[in-house]
């Protein structure tokens, strides 16, 4: 469980440096892309839990 919690916020902090690094226009289009990396992380644990 904590390691789940653990992978959804590192998958927001990685989606939103990833988006800044690449060259977003401001931080809001950064962290909406660490948005969508923080909901498919959130699928694929959800689908993985037995």
């Amino acid at each position: 469980m904590k390691l789940d919690l653990l992978l959804l916020i590192a998958a927001f902090v990685v989606g939103t440096v990833v988006a800044e690094l690449a060259g977003a226009v401001n931080l809001g289009t950064a962290l909406a892309f660490g948005q969508l990396t923080f909901a498919a992380v959130l699928v694929w644990v959800l689908v993985k839990r037995p």
